[in-house]
């Protein structure tokens, strides 16, 4: 997970808005549900639980998708984290899934929604380590350590967290937008160290009352500050950047297991069973890990090879067939692709990436109105720039002027490269009738009193005219003395450039001069 960093305006400007839709700027105090302390609260409960239903289904899409091979294994993450549940210090809707990607991470977002990273399932070695993880990350749910980070956020306008995907999806890394933004920077944080040091505490104590043996919590804080100095680079991608090790976590878990006492469950046999059929195709993951890194090196022969073995380990991975469709595109056969993705989508219906991709296939073929429905699916399963983007041009073509700006107007909240795409459409249909969004215009006089309008165009696009007005106010009253016919400046105005014309009347004074002002009325864009 990523480290937090400032928000660009439009991102702080995004989190204001839904603090405000949510209600979330109205202080109060309240009592931590498991710290008991005293503290400043402006999310409530029931705005965690809105936040935390909204949200995991679209971050769970944006870091790999569910793994859904083995509904066995949910079921058997699931029945362990409801017996967390039923010994914490608030009770919340729980839910527990498991992420198809390979490395080693957990998180938590408000209102108890969790999910492990198939990767991290791997490493561990017993039930009373999935539930000491599992009781960590109940703790950042259950203590409100997100919400206070949103809190945070509100009150100084400070960082939340950049959107990522896992290394597979990179393609699609700052391409999310809409709510699901949000959600990637809910589970992205890193949580300070008082945070840290409550959810192992906390954590270890729902471990031995739910039967548990908390010393797995020890052992495994121990292995993992092994695996960090020995500099393990898939954990140090995945679960040490947002809760990293040490020895001083070790040494409190130490000081909290005398206090609660050694014994109990550990379930090494149970978990070793359950997770039998995930391991059996470890080494599956492994060569389309490797095929995604030979693919993005343009390595198209050894990529080939890998995903074969991937294939002959997995055959019923949905991902694996969706990267052999990747393949043919960078290979210019699309129809193949199309194939792929179809084989893809049949065998794991729910993930967006196989949909989005077919739509921009069938745009590129022509085949728009096959490309609309893939698109809107995809969007449905997780939000993003490009879906948005051609939605747009497909709106845009049928005449559809309002829901093709709509549609560019979400895909520009990507901040990339198809969001300034998408951006530059808006601008293209929206400047000509409100060019007072995109230009600056203002009265200047000269020595001899000559009033000139002045325009300056802030946007990307070259405008060829435009139509304005003078109105003339009584600086006292405020009242409209006199309102121009319309003008029109002819000359053209690349991007950022500046143009001015004489209005043809004079004033006795600066102070006249502020009495005028330009109105703009509309735009003509350069074909």
């Amino acid at each position: 997970m990523l480290k937090r960093h400032l928000l660009k305006p439009a991102t702080k400007q995004a989190l204001l808005g839904l603090a405000i839709a949510l209600g979330l700027l109205i202080p109060g105090c309240g009592t931590n549900p498991v710290t008991k302390k005293r503290e400043l609260q402006l999310v409530s409960e029931s705005q965690e639980i809105a936040i935390g239903k909204k949200n995991y289904g679209p971050t769970r899409q944006a870091q790999g998708g569910d793994y859904s091979l083995d509904p066995e294994l949910t079921a058997y993450v699931q029945s362990v984290g409801n017996k967390l549940a039923a010994v914490s210090d608030r009770k919340l809707p729980y839910e527990f899934s498991i992420i198809n990607d390979s490395t080693p991470n957990a998180w938590a977002m408000p209102g108890g929604k969790i999910a492990f990273n198939r990767g991290l399932l791997y490493e561990l070695n017993s039930e009373a380590e999935l539930a000491a993880v599992m009781g960590h990350e109940m703790v950042h749910a259950a203590a409100r350590h997100g919400a206070k980070d949103m809190e945070r956020g509100i009150l100084f306008q400070g960082a939340m967290i950049a959107v990522g995907i896992g290394a597979q999806n990179s393609d699609y890394a700052n391409l999310i937008v809409g709510g699901a933004q949000v959600g990637a920077q809910l589970v992205s944080s890193k949580y300070g160290r008082d945070a840290e040091s409550e959810s192992d505490l906390y954590g270890m104590r729902y471990m031995k009352k739910a039967g548990y043996d908390p010393a797995a919590a020890v052992t495994l804080q121990e292995t993992f500050v092994r695996l960090s100095a020995e500099h393990k680079s898939n954990f140090i991608d995945g679960l040490f950047a947002s809760h990293p090790p040490s020895a001083e976590r070790v040494s409190a878990n130490k000081s909290t297991l005398m206090q609660l006492g050694a014994g109990g469950d550990m379930g090494k046999d149970v978990y070793a069973q359950k997770v039998s059929k995930l391991k059996s195709t470890q080494a599956a993951y492994k060569a389309y890990d490797e095929a995604v890194k030979a693919l993005a090196s343009k390595d198209l022969e050894k990529a080939k090879q890998l995903i074969n073995q991937a294939i002959a380990g997995e055959p019923r991975e949905a991902k694996f067939q969706e990267f052999l469709a990747d393949m043919a595109l960078l290979q210019k056969k699309p129809e193949a692709a199309l194939a792929l993705y179809a084989k893809a989508i049949n065998m794991q219906p729910d993930y967006f990436k196989p949909h989005v991709q077919s739509g921009i296939v069938l745009f590129s073929l022509g085949r728009k109105a096959e490309a609309e429905a893939y698109l809107k699916r995809a969007n449905e399963l997780l939000p993003t720039a490009p879906a948005y983007n051609l939605l747009g041009q497909l709106a845009e073509g049928r005449g559809d002027t309002a829901l093709a700006m709509q549609h560019y107007q979400i895909a520009a909240d990507s901040k990339s490269e198809i969001g300034q795409q998408a951006g530059a459409r808006l601008a293209k249909l929206d400047l000509p009738r409100n060019p007072a969004k995109y230009l600056q215009a203002r009265i200047e006089v000269d020595r001899a009193g000559n009033l000139y309008a002045v325009l300056q165009n802030n946007s990307a696009l070259s405008i060829q005219q435009v139509q304005f007005k003078v109105i003339k106010y009584d600086l006292k009253t405020g009242r409209v003395i006199s309102r121009s016919a319309p003008l029109i400046l002819r000359t053209a105005l690349a991007a950022g450039a500046k143009g001015q014309m004489a209005l043809g009347q004079k004033v006795a004074s600066l102070q006249e001069a502020k009495s005028y002002q330009l109105v703009l009325e509309a735009a003509e864009i350069q074909p």
